[in-house]
């Protein structure tokens, strides 16, 4: 079992290829390159613009309580008529440019919004591994950070297995540095790539979250049964908490519950909504 010399993750708060020259093939086909070109358009006037906001969706400890231990906050990007753009469109895109860098900027900055408006919150935020040292974000995190004593012990950054997988050696030393600020780090996506088990031993990460395609069915499914138990027992193993994504019904609820997994996100607990976990009395709407 590898040493933790961090402080432990204690849940609750006191989570076709086709050649350029070629061209579209097809009236539909040149469609949809149109309206590409459309949504990468506002999505750029969008983020420089700050035309931002967080979706929450709680994540559940399996013990049970109608207490989240903490709350994932998904960026969403508005066009101008304060519409969301869907994600699926421009994310996959976006990713490897300046804007991807750019939008985890603005989503850290929420998250430090939503934290200083409640001391009680604790929150995820996604980030690729393409913005580590990134001097814009790292500006934002230590602005929070130096704001609010105690966000740092409060945020947590949620990174994927595939974009770790880019650069592993640098992730490790982020990892190391920044848990010195009480920061908690989540590996996304886990079992959806091919980290490998010297991999996770190395990175100090406190929680893995299972990825969507074992959880979602997980009860009728023997094979994704033994994919979860296995991504349960190394989390276990790794003493790394464990939460299952994508979860919408009680037999699976109860299934993962009675292998030992930590916690649980999906609909089965609440859709992601852009009402903020402080006004929650007030009616809310999906996003």
């Amino acid at each position: 079992m590898k040493p933790n010399h961090k402080k432990p993750f204690n849940g609750p708060p006191k989570v076709r290829k086709r050649g350029p020259i070629d061209g579209p093939a097809s009236p539909l086909e040149f469609s949809n390159t149109v309206q590409s070109g459309d949504t990468m358009s506002m999505v750029r006037t969008a983020i420089a613009n700050k035309q931002a906001m967080l979706a929450y969706q709680p994540i559940m400890p399996t013990t049970g309580g109608d207490r989240p231990a903490f709350y994932e906050g998904l960026i969403r990007i508005l066009d101008d008529t304060g519409r969301i753009i869907p994600a699926r469109e421009f994310m996959g895109v976006v990713d490897a440019t300046e804007m991807g860098r750019t939008i985890d900027c603005l989503a850290l900055e929420l998250g430090f919004n939503a934290l200083a408006q409640d001391p009680s919150l604790r929150l995820s935020i996604n980030l690729s591994a393409r913005s580590i040292g990134y001097p814009r974000w790292m500006k934002t995190l230590q602005q929070g950070i130096g704001r609010d004593p105690t966000a740092g012990e409060r945020i947590i950054l949620e990174i994927t297995e595939a974009s770790v997988m880019t650069m592993p050696e640098n992730v490790g030393a982020f990892i190391d540095e920044l848990s010195l600020d009480g920061i908690a780090f989540a590996l996304d996506e886990f079992g959806k790539g091919m980290t490998s088990i010297s991999l996770i031993q190395d990175l100090l990460f406190d929680m893995v979250k299972i990825d969507a395609r074992f959880s979602r069915g997980v009860a009728n499914d023997p094979d994704k049964k033994s994919v979860v138990r296995v991504l349960t027992s190394i989390a276990q193993e790794f003493d790394m908490y464990s939460v299952a994504v994508g979860v919408e019904d009680a037999q699976d609820v109860a299934y993962l519950a009675s292998i030992g997994v930590n916690c649980m996100q999906g609909y089965y607990f609440g859709a992601p909504t852009i009402k903020a976990p402080w006004d929650v009395g007030k009616k809310g709407k999906r996003a």
